[in-house]
């Protein structure tokens, strides 16, 4: 059918589209969290940690780091005066296509955490953020996303001119 097409051409683009950003040796992403982002800009959220975030050990649950890293993209576009919303109403959407964290220490329920936001390398169609979880004074987590730029039939599209470094 149609849209069984225009699926599958969005999934050969967007293999297309990983397979060029794709970040697989272990050591090229532990140096991507230890130095500079590319673009240079980052953001910090505060994290309460909720009781409901956590496992039966009061410890927050894996998957809920992976929560934390979006909201830190999110305030981060909120703290250039953008939101996502206004990127949807656009007719764009970020679908993330790659995610990985790396835990170090536990964090656990009531906890302060903050969250730095990093933009790594931001291509025509994409962009990688990396993240730092501290508690004190100590990484708890790090983490990876690239998020990649469709429009409402999940075809890859250019990232809107305001969301490019300016040069």
């Amino acid at each position: 059918s149609t849209n069984a097409r225009m699926l599958l051409s969005s999934y050969t683009d967007l293999a297309w589209l990983l397979h060029q950003c794709s970040c697989t040796s272990h050591q090229r992403f532990v140096s991507v969290i230890h130095h500079a982002p590319d673009s240079g800009h980052s953001h910090e959220i505060e994290i309460r940690v909720r009781y409901q975030e956590t496992d039966g050990q009061r410890r927050v649950h894996h998957g809920n780091y992976l929560t934390y890293f979006e909201m830190g993209r999110t305030e981060m576009l909120r703290a250039q005066g953008y939101t996502y919303k206004a990127f949807e109403d656009a007719g764009l959407f970020m679908v993330v296509a790659e995610a990985s964290c790396r835990y170090q220490a536990a964090a656990e329920y009531d906890d302060l955490l903050i969250l730095r936001t990093h933009v790594g390398k931001i291509s025509a169609a994409s962009i990688r953020h990396t993240y730092e979880l501290i508690r004190g004074k100590r990484i708890i987590a790090t983490g990876e996303t690239l998020v990649v730029c469709v429009d409402p039939d999940g075809k890859i599209r250019k990232l809107p001119d305001w969301l490019l470094p300016k040069v």
